[in-house]
């Protein structure tokens, strides 16, 4: 097989297995409580990635088998065997694992339908699933590959910042779904979450066990990257920023993701 179409399959099996991880939990709430609104609201995030992933891997054919399979999962078949709408939601879910799971299969080689051929694309990555906020994760996204881009090209006081500012961003989204009620202590700031120090933010999803005490490795200037930047956000550090500085904070980063996506 060829190495980069190699790559490419683990990638997909990778993203297949994390969402089938994430709909197993799903569809065992909605058994118990169908009516679950914030069940019903992860659902359907949870399928609309589900859907981008088996186009991708339909070549964004209709009438690909794996496609077809995503399609009839939503539907309820009467006794005559004629397709009718209204499918439990429970029942989709669960339908939709096992498509997951066909298409491993198929990838893997180990199911009796035709293997699937991988676009020349890979499919996007999806790191940032666990943030809530949705318009969130397209940014978050960006910012991660602008961050490793430019620690590649050695500019290390942008990909220091770049790093600060996303795990600032999936902080923050923690700890507003999480709720300012139940975060409120004697040691809590006051105010909206999102007018905290970033330090304080950190602090209190660490006691609130949302993260861990990753974040004791920031290096200082990390700590303070609000301050090497103006009012628009562009650098103003005349300070020189390390590649150590810059790598170590881009590993707090990935402990803190890891943290959030217990799934990772």
């Amino acid at each position: 097989m060829d190495e980069s179409l190699r790559v490419q399959i683990e990638t997909y099996l990778s993203h297949l297995d994390g969402l089938i991880r994430r709909g197993r939990p799903l569809r065992d709430t909605l058994e118990k409580d169908p009516a679950s609104k914030s069940a019903i609201a992860a659902t359907r995030v949870w399928q609309e990635d589900c859907g981008v992933t088996i186009n991708q891997l339909s070549g964004g054919s209709k009438a690909h088998w794996l496609a077809r399979s995503f399609s009839e999962a939503f539907l309820m078949r009467s006794a005559a065997g004629n397709a009718v709408e209204g499918a439990a939601p429970a029942e989709i879910v669960n339908r939709l694992v096992g498509v997951l799971e066909q298409a491993v299969a198929s990838l893997t080689g180990s199911g009796d339908g035709p293997i699937i051929s991988a676009s020349s694309e890979a499919p996007p990555p999806h790191r940032f699933d666990f943030v809530h906020n949705l318009e969130l994760r397209p940014v978050v996204e960006q910012a991660y590959t602008d961050s490793r881009r430019a620690l590649e090209q050695r500019q290390y006081d942008l990909a220091l910042l770049t790093s600060c500012g996303i795990l600032e961003a999936i902080v923050t989204d923690a700890l507003e779904h999480k709720g300012l009620g139940a975060l409120t202590t004697s040691e809590t700031p006051a105010g909206k979450i999102s007018d905290w120090p970033f330090e304080a933010r950190l602090a209190v999803a660490e006691r609130t066990g949302l993260i861990r005490s990753g974040c004791a490795r920031l290096p200082l200037v990390a700590r303070t990257y609000r301050n090497l930047t103006d009012a628009n956000g562009d650098s103003r550090s005349k300070a020189t920023i390390s590649e150590r500085d810059a790598r170590r904070t881009g590993q707090v980063l990935h402990v803190v993701m890891r943290d959030l996506d217990p799934g990772r």
